[in-house]
């Protein structure tokens, strides 16, 4: 086998997996735009909204508190680090 023979072979080898592959994206593509179009046939693509209970308020000082916690633990570990350094 001589080597333009090879350069040929492996060109069409090349030229082959590459359309193997960009035809399956294209094939994916498709199922991705067909399955699209079934959920909004159905209408299973809107959310339902949940009613939050009335005491919503007393949830928020909660989540203040623990993002004041990450907060000074990072500041904790940064001049940790430092101090380290």
């Amino acid at each position: 086998m001589t080597i333009s023979e090879m350069l040929s072979q492996s060109g069409i080898l090349t030229l082959l997996g590459m359309g193997v592959v960009f035809s399956f994206l294209i094939i994916l593509i498709i199922c991705m735009y067909a399955l699209h179009a079934v959920l909004h046939a159905f209408k299973l693509d809107k959310e339902e909204k949940v009613e939050k209970p009335a005491s919503t308020a007393s949830a928020a000082p909660a989540a203040s508190a623990d993002t004041n916690a990450v907060v000074a633990a990072i500041a904790a570990a940064i001049h940790d680090k430092e101090l380290n350094s």
